[in-house]
């Protein structure tokens, strides 16, 4: 389905090296205490993003973390793609942002985010429970992850699903420094 539009859908994501995308308060300071990743990398990423998808726990985030973290007036919204969050519950708007609120099943917006994605990736930012059922209706083609050099022991899955059965095709193995190795696998179709 996602290749009629030409769009890639891609979860692209950091992880600890046991699996887990935040720890169990939901915090990524086991990530930030690694610095920015590789040099120039995600903005290059970003770059060919037409569109995103996220859960309302990353929109949460982003607002509690980002947009309004201090005293002083919010931060402007990360990202100049449209942004699809997915929410059983009403969420706080962000003014200038291109924010599309919905909730039920991926599928039957995955058309709408692929047009506005406009050729570009339709970047699944989080989370692992999103991805997963952008896997379960066939709409994922790609998993990044930059696998950190830090263990959790719990928090929140990266993939909280089982693909086994036809498993993913490792594309790529790259490393960034002493702290990151980057995997990305291809989603294999029946």
């Amino acid at each position: 389905m996602a290749q009629q539009f030409d769009v890639k859908t891609v979860y692209y994501t950091a992880s600890s090296l046991d699996g887990f995308i935040a720890d169990r308060d939901n915090g990524l300071d086991w990530l930030f205490q690694l610095g920015d990743g590789p040099p120039g990398d995600f903005s290059s990423y970003l770059a060919q993003v037409g569109a995103i998808a996220m859960g309302a726990t990353t929109y949460r985030w982003l607002l509690d973390n980002h947009i309004f973290a201090g005293p002083e007036a919010p931060q402007p919204w990360p990202y100049a793609q449209p942004a699809w969050v997915f929410s059983s519950r009403p969420q706080r708007a962000v003014a200038g942002a291109d924010l599309r609120f919905v909730s039920g099943a991926v599928a039957p917006v995955h058309a709408e985010m692929a047009a506005a994605a406009a050729g570009g990736d339709l970047w699944v930012v989080g989370g692992g429970d999103l991805a997963g059922q952008f896997h379960d209706a066939g709409l994922l083609d790609e998993i990044i992850v930059d696998v950190a050099s830090v263990t959790l022991g719990g928090g929140a899955p990266l993939l909280p699903r089982s693909i086994v059965t036809p498993p993913l095709v490792l594309e790529s193995v790259e490393q960034f420094g002493s702290a990151f190795a980057r995997l990305t696998y291809r989603v294999a179709r029946q």
